[in-house]
């Protein structure tokens, strides 16, 4: 009894997982709500901790978000997103200067530190960057990446309650749950694809990567739901994908990028 219950919760995790399930990238086993639960969920988390996260409040600083936001807008208005309509795609500024990153958790939960703003000189360099995060929680290569990380009759047993504390356990482990090479490989490529019909450079993530280069950062990136591994080869793949595309990468949308990071504390 016990061998085909087992059969029968594979059974459904690999119904539930197929439309998630890529080349290379493996099989996602949970729903399109559990990846809105999660990023709910951490959330909730990085509210509760503004030492760690110290959220720069809307009140006060409505011209920033609102530039961000129209950021948002562009990219999320590419007819390559899967879930544009589904996912609330909020978005929000964290006072650190100190770090150069950005992330956006599963559900669509956009973070972007000061420092990643003040670090990048165009606003087609952060628009790059927004879209590669973007494409993360798009994707769902959060969810993928759990079911990897922590194997399928784990995550089985957490579908099937077995293991109440467990699912919160690995949530929480989220901030610490790198992606996997090919998963970066993908967010690299929709970014291009989310920007070819924007008013931003398609390429725009790879400027992020050769500053680090020139900057001899490339190994010390910080990162929050990934490693971006080194860059060197991402800058030439990125550029590669934009030209393969016949898409745009001339700078174009960069008025008033500088009035922006003034309005930043």
């Amino acid at each position: 009894m016990y061998k085909h219950f087992s059969l029968a919760l594979l059974f459904l995790a690999l119904l539930l997982g197929s439309s998630a399930c890529k080349k290379d990238q493996g099989i996602n086993i949970f729903t399109l709500e559990q990846d809105k639960e999660f990023g709910a969920q951490l959330k909730t988390e990085i509210d509760a901790n503004p030492a760690e996260y110290p959220l720069l409040p809307y009140a006060g600083n409505e011209a920033a978000y609102q530039y961000l936001y129209d950021m948002r807008d562009e990219i999320l208005s590419s007819d390559e997103l899967n879930y544009r309509s589904d996912f609330g795609w909020e978005l929000y500024i964290i006072q650190d200067d100190n770090t150069l990153n950005a992330f956006c958790a599963p559900g669509g939960y956009i973070y972007v530190y000061t420092g990643l703003i003040k670090f990048l000189d165009q606003a087609d360099d952060l628009a790059g960057v927004l879209g590669h995060e973007i494409a993360h929680a798009d994707q769902r290569h959060s969810t993928q990446q759990m079911t990897q990380a922590y194997g399928l009759s784990t995550m089985l047993s957490v579908l099937a309650g077995e293991d109440p504390g467990m699912l919160a356990q690995i949530v929480t482990n989220l901030t610490s749950l790198s992606f996997s090479r090919s998963h970066e490989r993908d967010a690299d490529d929709h970014s291009v694809d989310y920007l070819c019909d924007t008013e931003y450079a398609s390429n725009g993530a790879s400027a992020f990567f050769q500053k680090l280069i020139d900057q001899g950062q490339s190994g010390s990136t910080p990162a929050f739901l990934s490693t971006h591994p080194n860059p060197d080869n991402r800058v030439e793949d990125i550029n590669e994908r934009a030209s393969e595309l016949g898409c745009s990468t001339t700078p174009k949308a960069n008025a008033g990028y500088a009035a922006f990071k003034a309005l930043l504390p």
